[in-house]
């Protein structure tokens, strides 16, 4: 019979994807923090700027070895057992400062993007709230094997959107990130502790679904 695999707290990387230190969406995942925080959850709260690396460049990477900020955030994502990034929109999609990120950290062997679960939030000026550059940026996460929550939240008219202590302006919004991070924090808590129950969750072309613990194709 198959037990706990994971005795100790829950923790969780809240990465915010912007590099202005006054971004709507550092305030996002500060909100985000404090709510993983408070389900008695470890969050580790991290900004774009913790973690400087230079343009994606294989002869650089040949000479030169990875970027210390590629480093870091790897050690930063294999301490936790999953991530949220807040991350704005540009021109429709992902920054490219995110995408260079991503492209860095995964040369590190093994990535430490495979089989982890994320919530994608973002904030944004716009009616859309950012939701376009979420859908990008779940591309390159899923093809490196990340489990990325269906449900995403978008902020529109980030710029109004936070009072003074941090909280959403709107309370039917609040309530719904609430939700899903609960949501979220749930799923995570289940297939972290308690691996009996991953059997057929993820069917992806090759996986072996007769497997007691379902064998993911890129393994």
């Amino acid at each position: 019979m198959l037990t706990d695999a994971h005795p100790g707290p829950l923790r969780v990387l809240v990465f915010g994807a912007a590099l202005r230190a006054e971004s709507t969406n550092a305030r996002l995942a500060s909100l985000v923090a404090r709510m993983i925080a408070d389900t008695g959850v470890t969050a580790d709260l991290a900004t774009m700027r913790d973690f400087d690396m230079p343009p994606y460049d294989g002869d650089l990477e040949a000479s030169q070895g990875l970027p210390e900020g590629a480093l870091a955030l790897h050690d930063r994502l294999e301490q936790c057992d999953a991530f949220v990034i807040s991350s704005p929109e540009y021109n429709a999609s992902m920054p490219g400062v995110l995408k260079n990120t991503i492209d860095w950290v995964s040369r590190v062997q093994p990535q430490p993007f495979k089989t982890k679960h994320a919530l994608l939030v973002s904030a944004s000026p716009s009616l859309v709230g950012g939701n376009r550059g979420l859908w990008a940026l779940r591309v390159p996460l899923e093809h490196l094997g990340t489990r990325v929550y269906p449900d995403m939240f978008s902020l529109a008219k980030a710029h109004q959107g936070f009072t003074e202590d941090g909280m959403l302006t709107d309370s039917g919004l609040q309530e719904r990130l609430a939700a899903t991070v609960a949501a979220f924090l749930r799923l995570v808590e289940a297939d972290v502790r308690y691996v009996c129950l991953q059997r057929r969750w993820y069917e992806f072309p090759g996986d072996r679904t007769e497997a007691p613990v379902t064998q993911r194709a890129e393994d």
